[in-house]
Protein backbone atom coordinates (compact mmCIF):
# COMPACT_ATOMS: atom_id res chain seq x y z
CA UNK A 1 0.00 0.00 0.00
CA UNK A 2 1.45 3.45 -0.93
CA UNK A 3 2.27 5.62 2.10
CA UNK A 4 1.57 8.93 0.31
CA UNK A 5 -2.40 9.22 1.66
CA UNK A 6 -0.59 9.01 5.16
CA UNK A 7 0.31 13.13 4.15
CA UNK A 8 -3.04 14.16 3.99
CA UNK A 9 -4.65 14.96 7.17
CA UNK A 10 -7.83 13.94 8.96
CA UNK A 11 -11.04 16.19 7.84
CA UNK A 12 -13.54 17.63 10.50
CA UNK A 13 -16.80 16.43 9.14
CA UNK A 14 -18.76 17.40 11.97
CA UNK A 15 -18.28 18.87 14.99
CA UNK A 16 -20.22 20.33 18.25
CA UNK A 17 -19.37 20.51 22.15
CA UNK A 18 -19.75 16.96 22.51
CA UNK A 19 -18.14 15.29 19.60
CA UNK A 20 -16.65 15.18 16.55
CA UNK A 21 -16.70 13.09 13.40
CA UNK A 22 -13.39 12.95 11.07
CA UNK A 23 -13.00 11.56 7.69
CA UNK A 24 -9.85 9.44 8.43
CA UNK A 25 -7.40 9.00 5.68
CA UNK A 26 -6.24 5.45 4.51
CA UNK A 27 -2.65 4.84 5.68
CA UNK A 28 -3.13 6.35 9.24
CA UNK A 29 -3.43 4.31 12.34
CA UNK A 30 -6.30 5.18 14.77
CA UNK A 31 -4.59 4.87 17.98
CA UNK A 32 -0.62 5.85 19.04
CA UNK A 33 2.07 2.93 18.98
CA UNK A 34 5.28 1.93 17.98
CA UNK A 35 4.66 3.28 14.22
CA UNK A 36 4.88 6.64 16.10
CA UNK A 37 8.56 6.36 16.52
CA UNK A 38 8.52 5.21 12.79
CA UNK A 39 7.18 8.21 11.75
CA UNK A 40 3.79 6.81 10.85
CA UNK A 41 0.59 9.46 11.79
CA UNK A 42 -2.15 8.41 14.00
CA UNK A 43 -5.43 10.13 14.64
CA UNK A 44 -4.93 10.04 18.26
CA UNK A 45 -1.85 12.12 18.21
CA UNK A 46 -3.15 14.82 15.50
CA UNK A 47 -6.52 14.95 18.31
CA UNK A 48 -4.32 16.33 20.87
CA UNK A 49 -1.83 18.55 18.66
CA UNK A 50 -5.34 19.86 17.51
CA UNK A 51 -6.37 20.05 21.04
CA UNK A 52 -4.50 19.04 23.60
CA UNK A 53 -7.26 18.86 26.14
CA UNK A 54 -8.40 15.53 24.49
CA UNK A 55 -5.15 14.25 26.19
CA UNK A 56 -7.13 13.71 29.16
CA UNK A 57 -9.37 11.30 27.17
CA UNK A 58 -9.26 7.70 26.52
CA UNK A 59 -6.98 7.28 23.31
CA UNK A 60 -7.87 10.79 22.99
CA UNK A 61 -11.63 10.27 22.59
CA UNK A 62 -11.95 8.16 20.04
CA UNK A 63 -15.29 5.68 20.39
CA UNK A 64 -14.35 3.10 17.55
CA UNK A 65 -11.32 2.59 15.70
CA UNK A 66 -10.68 1.61 12.04
CA UNK A 67 -7.78 -0.58 10.52
CA UNK A 68 -5.15 1.62 8.69
CA UNK A 69 -5.64 0.91 5.42
CA UNK A 70 -9.24 2.13 6.22
CA UNK A 71 -10.88 5.46 5.58
CA UNK A 72 -13.59 7.49 6.22
CA UNK A 73 -16.12 8.09 9.56
CA UNK A 74 -14.41 7.98 12.88
CA UNK A 75 -16.33 9.04 16.02
CA UNK A 76 -14.77 10.72 18.58
CA UNK A 77 -15.86 12.08 22.30
CA UNK A 78 -15.10 15.29 23.60
CA UNK A 79 -16.69 14.31 27.01
CA UNK A 80 -16.49 11.55 29.14
CA UNK A 81 -20.39 11.17 29.17
CA UNK A 82 -20.37 11.63 25.25
CA UNK A 83 -18.08 8.84 25.20
CA UNK A 84 -20.33 6.29 27.44
CA UNK A 85 -23.79 7.15 24.93
CA UNK A 86 -21.77 6.62 22.16
CA UNK A 87 -20.18 3.38 23.38
CA UNK A 88 -23.18 2.05 24.69
CA UNK A 89 -25.44 2.95 21.31
CA UNK A 90 -22.48 1.00 19.54
CA UNK A 91 -22.97 -2.08 21.68
CA UNK A 92 -26.83 -2.35 20.96
CA UNK A 93 -27.59 -4.38 17.83
CA UNK A 94 -30.41 -1.95 16.59
CA UNK A 95 -29.41 1.10 18.40
CA UNK A 96 -29.53 4.97 17.68
CA UNK A 97 -26.02 5.17 15.73
CA UNK A 98 -25.66 3.33 12.47
CA UNK A 99 -22.36 2.94 10.46
CA UNK A 100 -21.74 2.01 7.13
CA UNK A 101 -19.07 1.35 4.42
CA UNK A 102 -18.33 0.89 0.86
CA UNK A 103 -15.76 -2.07 -0.13
CA UNK A 104 -14.68 -3.02 -3.56
CA UNK A 105 -14.90 -6.95 -3.59
CA UNK A 106 -13.60 -9.10 -6.57
CA UNK A 107 -16.43 -11.51 -8.04
CA UNK A 108 -20.19 -10.75 -8.04
CA UNK A 109 -22.24 -11.20 -4.89
CA UNK A 110 -25.88 -11.89 -4.74
CA UNK A 111 -27.37 -8.38 -5.03
CA UNK A 112 -28.00 -8.61 -1.11
CA UNK A 113 -27.39 -10.26 1.98
CA UNK A 114 -26.41 -10.56 5.60
CA UNK A 115 -24.22 -12.82 7.55
CA UNK A 116 -23.94 -13.52 11.02
CA UNK A 117 -20.63 -15.08 11.70
CA UNK A 118 -18.25 -15.46 14.71
CA UNK A 119 -14.44 -13.92 14.67
CA UNK A 120 -11.97 -14.67 17.10
CA UNK A 121 -7.94 -14.76 17.07
CA UNK A 122 -5.85 -17.79 15.59
CA UNK A 123 -3.23 -16.73 18.41
CA UNK A 124 -2.24 -14.06 20.60
CA UNK A 125 -0.86 -11.45 18.08
CA UNK A 126 -2.22 -12.88 15.03
CA UNK A 127 -2.88 -10.68 12.01
CA UNK A 128 -5.33 -12.43 10.86
CA UNK A 129 -8.98 -13.54 12.97
CA UNK A 130 -10.51 -16.70 12.18
CA UNK A 131 -13.80 -16.81 10.98
CA UNK A 132 -16.89 -20.01 11.67
CA UNK A 133 -20.07 -20.27 10.92
CA UNK A 134 -20.73 -21.23 14.81
CA UNK A 135 -19.10 -19.58 18.40
CA UNK A 136 -19.91 -17.52 21.66
CA UNK A 137 -22.33 -14.73 21.30
CA UNK A 138 -19.35 -12.83 23.05
CA UNK A 139 -17.39 -12.99 19.10
CA UNK A 140 -20.22 -12.66 17.02
CA UNK A 141 -20.48 -10.04 14.34
CA UNK A 142 -23.71 -9.18 11.72
CA UNK A 143 -23.61 -7.48 8.82
CA UNK A 144 -25.77 -6.47 6.27
CA UNK A 145 -24.87 -5.51 2.43
CA UNK A 146 -26.46 -4.66 -0.78
CA UNK A 147 -24.59 -4.41 -4.43
CA UNK A 148 -24.31 -0.79 -5.67
CA UNK A 149 -24.52 -1.01 -9.22
CA UNK A 150 -24.59 2.71 -9.61
CA UNK A 151 -20.62 2.67 -9.35
CA UNK A 152 -18.16 1.00 -11.52
CA UNK A 153 -15.04 -0.79 -10.15
CA UNK A 154 -14.21 -2.22 -13.24
CA UNK A 155 -14.21 -5.39 -14.50
CA UNK A 156 -14.69 -8.93 -12.22
CA UNK A 157 -15.12 -6.22 -9.06
CA UNK A 158 -18.30 -5.24 -7.86
CA UNK A 159 -18.91 -2.25 -4.63
CA UNK A 160 -21.02 -3.37 -2.12
CA UNK A 161 -22.54 -1.25 0.99
CA UNK A 162 -22.25 -3.29 4.11
CA UNK A 163 -23.87 -2.15 7.54
CA UNK A 164 -22.22 -2.69 10.51
CA UNK A 165 -25.15 -4.26 12.74
CA UNK A 166 -24.42 -3.82 16.85
CA UNK A 167 -20.38 -4.17 18.05
CA UNK A 168 -18.27 -4.51 15.39
CA UNK A 169 -15.54 -7.43 15.72
CA UNK A 170 -11.64 -7.24 14.82
CA UNK A 171 -11.84 -7.48 10.43
CA UNK A 172 -15.48 -8.20 10.79
CA UNK A 173 -16.12 -6.65 7.15
CA UNK A 174 -12.84 -7.72 5.36
CA UNK A 175 -12.42 -11.35 7.46
CA UNK A 176 -16.78 -11.13 6.37
CA UNK A 177 -16.48 -10.69 3.10
CA UNK A 178 -13.32 -13.13 2.33
CA UNK A 179 -15.19 -16.21 3.89
CA UNK A 180 -18.08 -15.79 1.72
CA UNK A 181 -15.91 -16.08 -1.13
CA UNK A 182 -15.45 -12.09 -2.40
CA UNK A 183 -12.66 -10.69 -0.57
CA UNK A 184 -11.75 -6.77 -0.66
CA UNK A 185 -9.48 -5.13 -3.32
CA UNK A 186 -6.20 -4.66 -1.51
CA UNK A 187 -6.73 -6.91 1.05
CA UNK A 188 -3.81 -9.10 0.64
CA UNK A 189 -4.08 -10.59 4.57
CA UNK A 190 -7.26 -11.96 3.22
CA UNK A 191 -6.73 -13.03 -0.30
CA UNK A 192 -8.04 -9.81 -2.30
CA UNK A 193 -5.66 -8.92 -5.12
CA UNK A 194 -2.88 -6.06 -4.38
CA UNK A 195 -3.93 -2.96 -5.16
CA UNK A 196 -2.05 0.56 -3.61
CA UNK A 197 -5.06 0.13 -0.24
CA UNK A 198 -7.48 -2.01 1.16
CA UNK A 199 -10.67 -0.55 -0.50
CA UNK A 200 -12.88 -0.74 2.01
CA UNK A 201 -14.34 3.25 3.22
CA UNK A 202 -16.49 4.64 6.63
CA UNK A 203 -18.56 5.93 4.03
CA UNK A 204 -21.35 7.27 6.96
CA UNK A 205 -22.35 7.06 10.34
CA UNK A 206 -25.61 8.19 11.84
CA UNK A 207 -26.47 9.11 15.00
CA UNK A 208 -29.11 9.69 16.21
CA UNK A 209 -30.99 10.57 12.86
CA UNK A 210 -28.38 13.07 11.73
CA UNK A 211 -26.20 10.71 8.58
CA UNK A 212 -22.63 12.19 8.72
CA UNK A 213 -20.83 11.29 5.12
CA UNK A 214 -17.40 10.89 3.99
CA UNK A 215 -16.53 11.51 -0.07
CA UNK A 216 -15.18 8.65 -1.86
CA UNK A 217 -11.22 9.23 -1.92
CA UNK A 218 -9.87 9.82 -5.56
CA UNK A 219 -8.99 6.45 -6.30
CA UNK A 220 -10.98 4.89 -4.41
CA UNK A 221 -11.20 0.96 -6.28
CA UNK A 222 -11.96 3.04 -9.84
CA UNK A 223 -15.26 3.70 -9.05
CA UNK A 224 -16.89 6.52 -10.98
CA UNK A 225 -20.43 6.86 -11.69
CA UNK A 226 -22.22 4.20 -13.86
Amino acid sequence: MSDASAEVAPTVLLETDEIIVLDKPSGWHSVRGKGDDRGERSVEAWLIDRDPELEHMPEAGLVHRLDRGTSGCLMVAKTLEASGFLQEELRIREGRIQKRYLAVVTGRPPRRGDFVLHFTSRYRGSKKVKVSDEGDHTVRGRCRWWRRDDLNPGPGRQVVEVELIGPGRRHQIRAGLAHLGTPIVGDTLYGGPAAERIMLHACSVTIEGRKVEAPIPAGFGGTTPD
